[in-house]
């Protein structure tokens, strides 16, 4: 079990960056998904394009992008229906979740480490601009005390997430789907169709040809890949 004052520690520091008006990329190296008994956190924020785009992960060399990208692919999940619908999703057991909740991403799921899932939307004055996402290798419920944490947690990451813009620069975030939205401007203006289209079509071929869309928009930018 973690030491309680290891959990502390690390929201005494997200308090102090917050207090400094710093940014979510000021606090990625903090190791905080372990100390809520989970594998991976993943911060997704809204952009100014209504999609989710992933900022954060923790670890930052985890499956955290993988695991988002699933969702962002497929369009469903439960980091998109926690910002969709506002309230906080837990699936203690993905393997046996209900497959009409999500029938894209559960079995996509069953291919990745993931085994059960929490999803908080964050809210700034009343409003949702992202959420903050949990996943775990094992199945099982989080206790009442990491369920606790992990809305603590949440809480001192909002005035960080208020002060960081996903479409911004600057901040240190890094932007782990920006040649996606950029191959998709690319595509856009080359077939003359609207980007949220072309977004669609590289989403389409991807799930097609079981690709990352990461892939896929470096080829489509380097014209390796054509999708006329």
């Amino acid at each position: 079990m973690t030491p309680p004052d290891e959990l502390e520690s690390v929201l005494a520091r997200l308090h102090r960056a917050a207090s400094d008006g710093r940014h979510l990329g000021d606090v990625a190296s903090l190791r905080i998904a372990g100390l809520l008994g989970l594998d991976v956190l993943t911060i997704d924020l809204v952009n100014s394009a209504g999609t989710l785009e992933l900022v954060w992960s923790d670890p930052a060399d985890g499956p955290g992008p993988e695991l988002d990208d699933l969702q962002y692919t497929l369009g469903d999940g439960p980091t998109l229906e926690a910002v969709e619908e506002g309230y906080t999703v837990s699936e203690p057991d993905l393997a046996a979740t209900d497959q009409a909740r999500w029938p894209l991403f559960l079995p996509a799921a069953m291919q990745s480490p993931a085994r059960a899932v929490i999803a908080a939307p964050l809210q700034v004055h009343g409003e949702t601009v992202g959420a903050l996402t949990g996943y775990r290798a094992t199945p099982g419920a989080m206790t009442a005390s990491q369920s606790h944490d992990f809305h603590r947690v949440r809480q001192a990451l909002l005035p960080l997430v208020s002060q960081s813009a996903p479409n911004g620069t600057g901040d240190g975030l890094r932007r782990y789907r920006e040649e996606v939205q950029q191959a998709a401007e690319f595509l856009a203006a080359t077939l003359a169709i609207p980007p949220d289209h072309a977004l669609a079509r590289l989403r389409a071929y991807s799930f097609r040809h079981d690709r990352s869309l990461a892939d896929l928009a470096r080829d489509a930018l380097t014209r390796r890949l054509r999708l006329d």
